[in-house]
């Protein structure tokens, strides 16, 4: 055996590490181990993200594939940085709606969604509470659409910012939001109903779902390494 750093042969054993056998070099002085891992192809990152955002839960993606949960957590929040700034058609109609889920020790949360009546996506999003100071910054940009009308269920939060003149209440008209929801929880495991699987946190929730919506509108996950 020869060192992988100056090709010297006067190697002795130091001890194990994660389970294999480290290595040290007399002449440089580097440590090293026999066959180390030269971590995962991007085509196997991708994979794991990819399983992400398709009702797989991170565990879950462990149990199948052998690779660490927090691995494929990295990987998810690597490929969500990397999703570049997006235009879209100022909508003509939004609708507005509220999807209850759950972060950490089952703690309630709610992701808010706007939507364009006639195009498929969500626009934007927020996480937080289902109070008006969480929806107060989603509806700071969606005003500056200046939208013929927004359509609400009539939650007594959207009135307080909503003129009554551009608001329409009507549960039957908000088909395309209440898809695009549902859409969320079919491909996202912690937004399943009756799961198991929860994000520890909100900004993971956050990543997902962003990441998530990216991966609909387009088929495919950003590049990233």
């Amino acid at each position: 055996m020869n060192c992988p750093y100056c090709a010297s042969d006067h190697i002795v054993k130091n001890g194990h590490r994660n389970g294999k056998q480290s290595y040290l070099c007399r002449d440089c002085r580097r440590q090293f181990r026999d066959n180390p891992h030269q971590g995962y192809t991007p085509e196997v990152k991708a994979l794991c993200v990819s399983m992400s955002l398709n009702g797989m839960g991170f565990r879950a993606i462990e149990r199948v594939s052998g690779i660490n949960h927090n691995s494929v957590i990295n990987w998810v929040r690597q490929a969500a940085a990397a999703i570049p700034e997006e235009n879209y058609e100022i909508p003509e109609t939004a609708q507005l709606d509220e999807l209850e889920t759950f972060v950490g020790q089952k703690k309630k949360i709610w992701l808010w969604t706007v939507v364009n009546t006639k195009q498929p996506g969500i626009l934007k999003f927020v996480v937080g509470d289902h109070a008006l100071e969480t929806f107060k910054p989603l509806w700071e940009m969606v005003m500056g659409w200046a939208c013929f009308l927004y359509i609400t269920d009539g939650y007594p939060v959207y009135p307080c910012v909503i003129e009554e003149a551009d608001h329409l209440v009507s549960k039957t008209a908000m088909t395309r939001v209440e898809g695009e929801n549902c859409r969320l929880r079919h491909y996202l495991a912690r937004l399943h109903r009756k799961t198991l699987c929860y994000s520890k946190s909100v900004e993971m929730l956050t990543t997902s779902v962003r990441l998530l919506i990216y991966y609909l509108k387009h088929h495919q996950i950003p590049a990233f390494t």
